[in-house]
């Protein structure tokens, strides 16, 4: 199905005045799509036929499309009422809620844009509330667990060196993978250890990089520059593929697939799971939120404030199973250790926690 003008304007709104990433604006053109589909669909969409949807993409089965001035019209004309009944045909069909909180998004940005364009007067989707979400955690390795990670890739040839340079600089700057992916040769300062990050939305950061992950890079670029092949690299790239070509996100995902196998580690270990770890590292070892907070890129503190929650259920763990009066604790009498027993409690125990003593990366 071809997309309304309406989105169409939207979706080259993100992109050139928002300056929003390619694939982000595709994410929210997916979810528009979807919304419109159910609008043509009329009953149709809710009934047992559809429940193939694609819930991980955001697309659902294609319907024949009614003359676009009908949806043109539909769209203007939305009503609270409509979108509450995509909320529920989309909570039928067991999407989660922060993939309806997602989608909610979207429309709520679609209408206030068309608001601000004058095609309508009210935003429908205003008096919604975003449903409430699970709290996830994120995943995050112990510092032996990365330890094992970046020792697997093979240091002497050109991918391996490059895997390992780009596994390290991962988690020493905690950078996005497709941030990863966008580096160029002359974003790194090798001598300064800074590296030039171009984040969501083209903001720029800058980010500390260790002395580890700098050693990797070098012997890569040592490697490749020796290439015999490397004059047909891409000049700009950072990391490059078996062809010269600037990585793709996929590829450092596959990449990372592989290595996870080979460590034995949690297949399910995702890239952006490095850049929880870095995060959660850092603040374990006593680094600042706020500074966090710029490492990350974040816009607001509040999203970087879930990798506080890490750090704090280790305390209170370790708390629960060592303190006397800890509901958690046993000891002779029932009711927790013996005071003045083995002074298991409180900080001390807390700094034997695991990972809570291990040295700081790079």
């Amino acid at each position: 199905m071809k997309n309304p003008e309406l989105i169409e304007q939207f979706l080259s709104y993100l992109r050139y005045e928002r300056h929003f990433s390619e694939h982000t604006a595709k994410c929210y053109g997916a979810d528009l799509q979807q919304f419109c589909e159910f609008l043509l669909a009329g009953p149709q969409a809710e009934s047992p036929d559809n429940a193939g949807a694609d819930k991980g993409n955001g697309h659902s089965t294609a319907v024949e499309a009614p003359p676009a001035k009908d949806l043109h019209a539909t769209l203007i004309g939305m009503d609270t009422y409509e979108v509450r009944r995509y909320l529920a045909h989309l909570a039928e069909h067991q999407y989660s809620r922060a993939t309806m909180a997602r989608k909610l998004a979207t429309l709520r940005s679609f209408y206030k844009f068309l608001m601000r364009r004058g095609y309508t007067q009210t935003n429908p989707v205003a008096p919604i509330r975003t449903p409430k979400q699970e709290k996830r955690l994120p995943k995050c390795l112990t510092v032996e667990d990365v330890r094992k990670l970046l020792a697997v890739p093979e240091d002497g040839t050109l991918l391996g060196t490059r895997d390992r340079a780009m596994l390290e600089t991962l988690y020493s700057t905690g950078v996005r993978v497709s941030e990863l992916c966008d580096l160029n040769l002359e974003d790194i300062d090798l001598v300064g250890g800074i590296v030039h990050v171009r984040g969501k939305g083209k903001k720029e950061r800058i980010a500390p990089i260790g002395p580890t992950a700098i050693e990797a890079i070098q012997r890569y670029l040592r490697i490749r520059q020796a290439n015999p092949r490397s004059g047909s690299f891409d000049t700009r790239a950072l990391y490059v593929n078996k062809h010269g070509k600037r990585l793709s996100t996929r590829s450092v995902r596959r990449k990372l697939d592989k290595y996870l196998v080979q460590a034995g580690l949690d297949p399910s270990i995702s890239p952006h799971t490095l850049r929880h770890t870095f995060a959660t590292h850092m603040l374990n070892n006593g680094a600042d939120l706020r500074a966090v907070q710029e490492l990350l890129g974040h816009q607001s503190l509040s999203t970087t404030q879930i990798y506080t929650h890490l750090t704090t259920q280790r305390l209170h763990d370790a708390y629960q199973s060592a303190h006397p009066r800890a509901e958690g604790a046993k000891g002779p009498n029932g009711n927790g250790h013996t005071p003045g027993g083995n002074g298991n409690s409180g900080p001390v125990a807390a700094s034997r926690a695991p990972g809570s003593a291990a040295a700081m990366h790079n």
